[in-house]
C-alpha cells in the first residue's frame, strides 16, 4: 500500500491539476509531491539541493508544457503513462523486497527509470543519482537519520488503515455480489489475465478517456478471480482498485 502521507500528497497534486484544468498529471507532478515529504526533503537538503529552486522549475515546466482542458469540455485529467509506470514500479519493488508499504523514497528511485522526463533531468542537474537514493534507503547516513523522524504512532482502534481508506478490494466486492457480469469485453479480460499470469512483463495498462470501460474490465477480472476462471497463480490474489482522485 502507499504510505498515508505520500498518498495525501499525490491526491493533492491531482486535485490541483484538476482545478487548473490540466489535461495530464505527469512525472513532474509526482516529483513535486515528493518535495512535500519530509524524508525526501531531508535527503535533498543533505545533498545541498536548493529545493525551492527545483520546485519553481518544475512548476514552470508544467505550466509551459502541459495542455489545458477546454472550458467547454467535460474531460477529466489523465495520468500519463510515465506517471503510472513510476507508481507501478514502486509497488512492484516494494513487493519484491517483501515490504507492505511504498514510501516516498521508493517512488523517487522509480522516477529515475523515466530517463526522458524533465524530472530526471532536474535531479541529475542537481547531482542526484538513482544509486545515491537507493543507498539512502538502505543505509541512512547519521546526518539524515537525525533529520528524519522514524517514530510513527500506532493506528487508533477502529480507525481505517490507509489501504482501506484509499482502495477498494474488487474481489471482495465481487464476492458480495456488487459486480455484474461483464458483457462484450471477454477478449480484453482474457488477454489481461494472460499478461497478469506471466512471470515477467506482467503489468497491463489500460489507457483511454473516461467512460470507455477501463474500470469495467478491471471489475470483470476480479469477478473471474472470484469465480475461479483464472490460472492457478491468480486464484488467491487480491485485485485492488487504488483511488487516485480526491
Amino acid at each position: 500500500m502507499i504510505e498515508t502521507g505520500l498518498q495525501q500528497e499525490i491526491n493533492h497534486i491531482m486535485s490541483q491539476a484538476r482545478n487548473n484544468r490540466l489535461e495530464f498529471v505527469t512525472v513532474e507532478h509526482l516529483l513535486i509531491a515528493l518535495l512535500n515529504i519530509d524524508e525526501v526533503v531531508s535527503f535533498l537538503r543533505h545533498k545541498r539541493v536548493n529545493i525551492k529552486e527545483v520546485y519553481a522549475e518544475l512548476e514552470e515546466y508544467i505550466d509551459s508544457h502541459t495542455p489545458l482542458i477546454p472550458e467547454d469540455s467535460e474531460l477529466d485529467i489523465v495520468p500519463t503513462v510515465g506517471f503510472q509506470r513510476v507508481l507501478q514500479r514502486s509497488v512492484y519493488q516494494a513487493q519484491s523486497a517483501q515490504k507492505n508499504t511504498v514510501y516516498a523514497m521508493n517512488v523517487l528511485v522509480s522516477i529515475f527509470a523515466e530517463k526522458e522526463s524533465y524530472a530526471v533531468y532536474l535531479l541529475k542537474l542537481n547531482n542526484i543519482s538513482r544509486l545515491e537514493v537507493m543507498e539512502a534507503i538502505s543505509t541512512r547516513s547519521p546526518e539524515l537519520e537525525e533529520e528524519v523522524s522514524t517514530v510513527k504512532s500506532s493506528p487508533k482502534k477502529g480507525k481505517k488503515s490507509a489501504l482501506e481508506s484509499y482502495t477498494i478490494n474488487l474481489c471482495e466486492k465481487a464476492k458480495a455480489g456488487g459486480i455484474d457480469p461483464l458483457l462484450g469485453r471477454e477478449e480484453e479480460v482474457l488477454r489481461t489475465v494472460q499478461v497478469l499470469s506471466r512471470r515477467r512483463k506482467n503489468n497491463p495498462l489500460f489507457v483511454g478517456q473516461a467512460g470507455v470501460g477501463k474500470t469495467a474490465i478491471a471489475q470483470g477480472i476480479a469477478k473471474h478471480i472470484v469465480d475461479g476462471k483464472v490460472p492457478e497463480v491468480l486464484k488467491r490474489q487480491a485485485f485492488i482498485h487504488w483511488i487516485l482522485a480526491c
